[in-house]
C-alpha cells in the first residue's frame, strides 16, 4: 500500500483528497503545515504539496524531499498557475503540477501515474517476463499472446484498468468509478456482463479463461503470470 502525504493548509481540501486516496487503496496522511510535513517526509512514497503554507514555502519541502533517503515522488497542488511557477517547481524536483480548482479523482489518477513512472526499472535492470495480456492505451489495441483482441470501449477500459496493477483485485465499485465515473447508475450485474464478454473474447483469441480471474465476493483481477498462458478453461 503506497503511502501518500497530503500537505495542504485548507483542511477541507486536504481531507477530500485523503478520502479519495484511501477509497482507492492508498494510505493517506494529512499535514497542514510545513513543520508537520517535515516530520512525515521520510515515511512517504509520494507527496501532494501546496506551495503556499502558513509557516513556509512548499519549495523548501521539495528540496528536503530530494535530499531525503526516501526520495518521495512529488505532485505540486497550487493556485499559482503561471508558467514560471510550473517551471520552477518541476526544475526544483517536482514530478507533476496541478492547479486549483481540481477534481479529487484527477489527483488520484495522477498519483497512480506518477507512482507507475517511479516504479519503472532502470534500463540496466533485468526486464520482467511479459504478461500474455497487453494493452496499448495510445492506440487502444489489446493483444493476448501476440494475437489481437477486438474489444468494445468498455471492455478495453476494464482491461486497461486491471492491467495497471496485475494481480491486484479490483472491486466492482472501483471498476465502475474508473471506467464510468460519477453520475452513472451502473450495477454489479452490468460489470459482470462486460467482464464475461471480455473473458470470452480473450479465450476466442487464444488466451486462457483464467487470465481474468473472478475473486468471489470481491471483484476481478488480471493474473500476473508471465509468458504464454498454459492450459485451458
Amino acid at each position: 500500500m503506497a503511502k501518500v502525504l497530503v500537505v495542504e493548509d485548507e483542511p477541507a481540501i486536504a481531507e477530500s483528497i485523503a478520502y479519495f486516496l484511501r477509497r482507492d487503496g492508498f494510505a493517506a496522511t494529512v499535514a497542514t503545515t510545513l513543520a508537520a510535513a517535515e516530520r512525515e517526509i521520510d515515511n512517504a512514497d509520494l507527496i501532494i504539496l501546496d506551495l503556499m503554507l502558513p509557516d513556509g514555502s512548499g519549495f523548501d519541502l521539495i528540496g528536503q524531499a530530494r535530499r531525503s533517503a526516501a526520495r518521495a515522488a512529488i505532485i505540486v497542488l497550487s493556485s499559482r498557475d503561471s508558467e514560471a511557477d510550473r517551471v520552477a517547481a518541476l526544475e526544483t524536483g517536482a514530478d507533476d503540477y496541478v492547479t486549483k480548482p481540481f477534481s479529487p479523482r484527477e489527483i488520484v489518477a495522477r498519483v497512480r501515474a506518477v507512482l507507475r513512472r517511479a516504479a519503472r526499472p532502470s534500463p540496466s535492470a533485468a526486464a520482467p517476463a511479459p504478461l500474455p495480456l497487453v494493452v496499448d492505451e495510445a492506440t487502444r489495441r489489446a493483444h493476448v499472446n501476440g494475437q489481437k483482441v477486438d474489444l468494445t470501449r468498455v471492455e478495453f477500459d476494464l482491461l486497461a484498468c486491471m492491467l495497471a496493477a496485475p494481480g491486484r483485485v479490483f472491486t466492482r465499485a472501483q471498476l465502475i468509478d474508473r471506467v464510468w465515473g460519477d453520475g452513472f447508475a451502473i450495477t454489479d450485474r452490468t460489470i459482470d456482463s462486460h467482464v464475461k464478454g471480455l473473458r470470452k473474447k480473450v479465450v476466442e483469441a487464444g488466451g486462457d479463461a483464467d487470465l481474468i480471474e473472478t475473486v468471489r465476493g470481491v471483484g476481478y483481477r488480471v493474473a500476473d503470470k508471465p509468458g504464454p498462458a498454459e492450459g485451458g478453461g
